[in-house]
């Protein structure tokens, strides 16, 4: 075995979990079906195979091939006849390739050469002949945009025509079996051979590659997929905003041209470790697939109000957690089942001697009637009995089942949007807190959405209060923030309630409930609006909770805290294991080149 291909086999694993968040697609044969990860590794394999096998370091040389520059010297006499025979016109000379421009050493046996001196290119008639999309027709001649260029072949499925009379009037831009398209605009770089058409016609957004003589157009379509071509991309482009390169300036490109035998050797081989990375990929998505199955099944049995399933999800989930907690996202489901098991009450052991839930309910209903009797908040809906299909966990010892309102003092609403209008704002005076304000349980300060002191008067009835917590009753389900000493006396805006607790309410706890899934799935869910989610008083006053002793509530918020932060520390750990992956995989790839 050759030292790249051990250099390639022998670290397969760095190329399978070098894996990243995905941003953009990229080019290469590869695909994953996730949205939300790119198999870096893999593809940095693909390229580099590709890179490999342009500078001859992919096969062995056979000193006895006929060398690449006697393949030159006759598809320069090929040329000549078809001038002769006036086929094609007589080509401007390009300029001597020089020493600088040459990006790497050749091996024996190979010979640089411009594309214009290896093959025919051929741009699509530009004339008034051109098929308009006007001119397109249900079946006929097929006719190739950029679109159709799909994995290296011309895509049958989703073709367009044009009659045989309108082929018949194009003077440019016919295509046969062999020849390769290339996008010179928009999708700039992508190609494909053309194989099982008779006959067809691109649009201007391509040109046709013809080789010239026995060239394999397998090795020249696996050139333009290299990173190499894309380098010459980079260098002829003309840098306008949509990427665009004319057939001129491809005619000028750089390729290292091997014997003809060799370029059969190299397609071959490049076929080989392709279906490596086929089947390299394949497993590993399966495996992140397996892995993510895994990991919710056992969260969804751990969570699940069942107490059947309870002991052996607990199980499988100490014994096993450094397996199952192994990725960012597995790490993001973890923190949502924290949050799940501290409101289902499984997070912190009951103390059977603290005053229980019952009793913080009759505390907070006394001082809501003598609110009610001060005139300072109104006689709140009577809300029916929690049905049994309603409750959805098993009561714990000291906690109580009840609907929102019997927790919260008073849910007010922000004023009404007519209340403000444009000419009431102003940069720097009292702060309006919407939804936009409310980022991980604080209020931010944006100054620009303030009134003035005057406005504030007429508004003070919507004042803000150190205790508080703001929530938006648009968009984003349970998003709020808590009101602090700094932000006292500033304003709720249009679109938030401000909800108003008991002084023994853990206002940490309250964030934390409505951080859950269930919760904001339930809020979601019943709330009203077409286009955008509204949220009014009577969903949220009815939603059913469970409510735990106050003291336990201090308890499970420094629980969380605490969870949260090992967490936090464990994707930390494994986001710098992920970097750490990809450097390897580009060192390695650096290294075969270098």
């Amino acid at each position: 075995m050759s030292n790249i291909q051990q250099l390639i086999t022998e670290n397969l694993d760095i190329w399978a979990n070098a894996i990243k968040p995905k941003k953009a697609v990229g080019r290469g044969r590869g695909k994953n079906g996730n949205g939300k990860y790119e198999l870096y590794g893999i593809k940095k394999l693909r390229e580099l195979i590709l890179e490999l096998a342009v500078r001859g370091l992919l096969v062995p040389q056979d000193p006895n091939d006929e060398p690449a520059c006697e393949l030159l010297k006759k598809i320069a006499a090929e040329k000549e006849q078809l001038v002769k025979e006036k086929k094609i016109k007589k080509q401007k000379t390009l300029s001597p390739i020089r020493d600088e421009e040459k990006p790497f050493k050749l091996p024996n046996g190979w010979a640089w050469g411009r594309l214009k001196e290896i093959c025919l290119l051929e741009n699509g008639d530009r004339s008034k002949n051109y098929p308009n999309k006007s001119l397109l027709v249900e079946s006929g001649v097929p006719f190739v945009n950029a679109g159709h260029l799909q994995n290296g072949r011309v895509n049958k499925g989703d073709m367009t025509f044009i009659t045989e009379e309108r082929f018949d009037l194009l003077k440019a831009g016919k295509f046969v079996d062999g020849d390769i398209l290339f996008c010179l605009r928009g999708s700039l770089g992508k190609s494909a051979i053309v194989e099982g058409f008779s006959k067809g016609a691109i649009a201007s957004s391509l040109v046709i590659i013809r080789l010239l003589g026995t060239l394999n157009n397998y090795y020249f379509h696996n050139y333009f997929d290299s990173p190499f071509s894309y380098r010459m991309i980079t260098l002829y482009d003309n840098g306008t905003a949509q990427p665009n390169l004319s057939a001129a300036d491809l005619g000028k490109f750089l390729v290292p041209m091997p014997p003809l035998e060799e370029q059969h050797h190299i397609v071959a081989k490049v076929d080989e470790l392709m279906a490596l990375c086929d089947q390299l990929e394949q497993q590993t998505e399966t495996s992140i697939t397996a892995h993510q199955t895994l990991v919710e099944t056992v969260l969804e049995a751990l969570t699940c109000p069942s107490a059947a399933n309870e002991l052996d999800a607990s199980a499988i989930f100490f014994e096993h957690f450094d397996t199952l907690f192994t990725t960012e996202h597995s790490i993001d489901q973890l923190k949502q089942a924290i949050l799940q098991l501290a409101v289902m009450g499984k997070l912190v052991p009951q103390d059977p001697f603290a005053e229980p839930a019952s009793e913080l309910l009759k505390k907070i209903a006394a001082k809501k009637e003598k609110l009610i009797k001060e005139k300072k908040i109104k006689k709140q809906k009577v809300q029916s009995e929690i049905a049994d299909n309603e409750k959805s966990f098993s009561l714990p010892v000291g906690w109580e089942c009840r609907r929102f309102v019997d927790l919260v003092d008073e849910v007010a609403t922000g004023p009404f949007g007519s209340m403000i209008h444009k000419s009431d704002y102003i940069d720097g005076g009292v702060p309006l807190i919407n939804p936009s304000h409310m980022i991980e349980g604080r209020i931010t300060c944006d100054t620009s959405i303030s009134v003035s002191n005057q406005k504030a008067v007429e508004l003070k009835s919507y004042r803000l209060f150190a205790g508080d917590i703001v929530m938006a009753r648009r968009g984003e389900m349970g998003r709020c923030a808590l009101v602090e000493d700094l932000h006292e006396n500033w304003l709720c805006g249009t679109g938030s309630f401000v909800l108003r607790f008991h002084s023994e309410i853990c206002r940490a706890y309250v964030l934390l409930l409505f951080k859950t899934d269930g919760v904001r799935s339930y809020l979601g869910g019943n709330s009203v609006g077409s286009t955008m989610t509204n949220l009014n008083h009577g969903i949220l006053n009815k939603m059913p909770i469970l409510i735990p002793p106050a003291a336990e509530q201090h308890r499970i918020v420094a629980k969380v805290n605490q969870l949260m932060t090992f967490c936090d520390q464990l994707k930390q750990h494994l986001v710098d294991s992920k970097t750490t992956q990809l450097h390897l995989a580009d060192a390695i790839a650096e290294q075969a080149v270098a």
